[in-house]
């Protein structure tokens, strides 16, 4: 039996799929700092030593954990992953669409691409609904205790994910085969069928790359939009906004069934016109 062709959904993590930052929920309080306080240390040593936002907030993460005694094995990050607060309906968001593309003929893969904590994420309630989680990460040593970044996935870094699942070369040790050449018609997750969700700014080079390969890039917020919001929608960065609301019937689960309905009449549509062209080519004018 032929394999279903697949619709891909790709998620950023925080303030997407969670109110807010992943440090924010367990691992922060456990340090004893105020989150701000967190934050504008990180930002500050990145500002003054020239340094990745992302490599700062991990070395910082490991620096207070030693200084406050705390384990920084890759188990003590998931657990902190269990405290994780997410939106409301995001626990079944997953099975309901994949149920949905079952029922149309398509199989669905779920993806994260995130500058957070891969280990954090491992931890959620969540963490088996994703085909690969695409996230900075530790390197840890012959004792589990983390070390050093193995990987750190910033805002413009994460494009590079939509090509490793748009070719499905999903280990990120294959970096010759994302760059060499790959026919369009064998590639297993085509940019058409990918849907992007993300929160703001740090989203749009993906949401961007997405939406002008022919995919769907749609921005969540909390609250009422703002004026980042407005402007993704103002310059055609994404198809939509909506409010960050996963539960069955919300404007945004309507519109992903939207989304999936219309690349299965796409993908119709093309099957129809490659057949009748097939056919008109074998005919001897």
């Amino acid at each position: 039996m032929a394999s279903l062709p697949i619709i891909a959904l790709l998620y950023d993590f925080d303030r997407t799929l969670s109110p807010k930052d992943m440090q924010e929920d367990a691992f922060i309080p456990s340090i004893g700092m105020p989150t701000a306080q967190f934050w504008h240390e990180s930002n500050g040593m990145a500002e003054q030593h020239q340094m990745d936002k992302v490599l700062a907030y991990m070395y910082l993460m490991l620096k207070k954990s030693k200084e406050k005694g705390r384990s920084i094995r890759r188990e003590s990050f998931q657990d902190y992953g269990r405290s994780v607060e997410l939106f409301p309906g995001v626990l079944d968001w997953f099975e309901r669409i994949n149920n949905y593309g079952d029922q149309k003929g398509y199989q669905i893969q779920h993806y994260i691409i995130s500058s957070g904590l891969k280990e954090i994420i491992e931890g959620t309630d969540i963490s088996g609904c994703f085909k690969a989680i695409f996230a900075s990460s530790y390197y840890y040593d012959e004792n589990g205790i983390a070390q050093w970044p193995a990987l750190a996935v910033n805002y413009t870094s994460k494009t590079q994910y939509l090509f490793r699942i748009n070719k499905g070369i999903l280990d990120i040790n294959r970096d010759e085969e994302v760059n060499a050449h790959m026919p369009d018609n064998i590639r297993p997750v085509p940019f058409q069928r990918m849907i992007y969700l993300g929160d703001g700014f740090t989203d749009v080079p993906c949401m961007k790359l997405v939406r002008e390969n022919g995919g769907h890039s749609i921005a969540v917020y909390q609250g009422q939009t703002n004026e980042s919001i407005a402007a993704l929608m103002k310059d055609d960065r994404v198809s939509c906004v909506f409010p960050a609301d996963y539960r069955m019937g919300s404007t945004l689960d309507q519109y992903v069934h939207h989304v999936i309905d219309k690349i299965t009449a796409n993908d119709r549509i093309q099957r129809i016109y490659l057949e009748q062209k097939e056919a008109i080519s074998a005919i001897k004018l």
